[in-house]
């Protein structure tokens, strides 16, 4: 799975948010949190795959749920499923994909300074279909990957915690990569 295809779908930014009580583990155990989101978005995307030039409408829905639970077995995990319809803007032409992903917290490390080290581990499969409906690129597997956690000196409280950064991608892929970019450029040109 293409580790910025799979940041992007299910928006890191706010699982990291709320994932970070969960691995540091609460003072005290409450009820585990189980929500359920749905989620569409339309966004338009100048320069394409980096192909100057190439504006894309992209319209996202994602289906998904959270479960939280804290005490002296803390944990987080999410599942996403999702599509996606990428439309050049100037043609017409559109591609298609569906992909269905699954995020855990395995770790947490109190970094002493206010922060939190977290490894997650991603899996999950990802395809995409061309004009004519037939798949043109797969990207199932896992990969793991840190993120730096700001927890605001609350290392309790989620509420105040702020995502800083990807540090690192710690494991690649395990399942085929196929170059999404590769496969998208030309099924949307002209």
């Amino acid at each position: 799975m293409k580790a910025t295809k799979l940041f992007g779908a299910v928006g890191l930014a706010a699982g990291l948010t709320v994932a970070s009580i969960a691995v540091a583990g609460a003072a005290s155990a409450g009820p585990p949190l189980n929500e359920r989101f749905h989620e569409e978005s339309t966004e338009i995307i100048d320069n394409y795959c980096d192909v100057p030039g190439l504006t894309v409408r992209s319209d996202v829905a994602l289906d998904g749920r959270i479960l939280i639970h804290s005490g002296q077995r803390a944990g987080f995990k999410e599942q996403v499923n999702g599509t996606f319809v990428d439309t050049n803007v100037a043609n017409g032409k559109a591609i298609s994909g569906a992909f269905h992903t699954i995020q855990k917290a395995l770790h947490a490390t109190d970094n002493g300074d206010g922060t939190l080290t977290v490894l997650f581990l991603a899996t999950g499969n990802d395809v995409t279909y061309g004009p004519d409906g037939k798949a043109i690129a797969r990207n199932p597997g896992q990969i793991r990957f840190e993120v730096l956690i700001d927890h605001n000196g609350t290392p309790n409280d989620p509420s105040d915690d702020e995502p800083i950064a990807v540090l690192r991608l710690v494991k690649e892929s395990t399942g085929r990569t196929d170059d999404f970019c590769a496969a998208a450029v030309p099924a949307l040109s002209d």
